[in-house]
């Protein structure tokens, strides 16, 4: 069955809790945003593995961006490796911070919602992703509904 609801669309994913971005690839760093070449990737279990660093590192700031956080949120600080400019370097193939676990899931849930549920809808291109959610908040604010009676129909009148 199939529905012309954009606004349909956007409450699926909040039913769904959702989630976590499947970010185009094609997309460019912002302006500005230089980093060093992004090594390849090498520990890649929910992303497809043909991915490069360059991709891998475009997807991660979407996601950083539309989660208000940054890299070491989910990856490891490697402190014996220094990067040029004096910073330590990231271990981003180590799995040991809960919240790159919690990332695989979210993207998990939300290929599931993408794929599942939101193809089916009359706008297939429209997508779920970590902003839908968590618009620039590591944790997504609690919906609070309009009071009763505001902005609702008229109840049918009684018989």
């Amino acid at each position: 069955m199939k529905t012309a609801s954009p606004y349909l669309s956007a409450c699926l994913a909040g039913i769904f809790g959702a989630a976590f971005c499947v970010a185009t690839v094609a997309q460019q760093a912002p302006a500005g945003h230089e980093h060093p070449p992004a090594p390849a990737p090498t520990n890649l279990q929910v992303l497809p593995k043909t991915l490069t660093g360059e991709q891998v590192h475009e997807i991660m700031h979407k996601w950083a961006g539309e989660l208000g956080t940054q890299c070491t949120t989910c990856h490891a600080v490697d402190a014996t490796k220094k990067m040029p400019d004096g910073r330590p370097m990231m271990n981003f193939a180590d799995d040991s911070k809960p919240e790159k676990a919690t990332a695989r899931i979210m993207l998990k849930m939300s290929m599931t919602i993408n794929n599942d549920y939101i193809s089916k809808l009359d706008d297939p291109d429209a997508k779920v992703s970590c902003g839908t959610c968590h618009r620039g908040h590591l944790m997504p604010e609690a919906f609070v509904p309009a009071p009763m009676g505001h902005d609702h129909p008229p109840a049918p009148p009684s018989k």
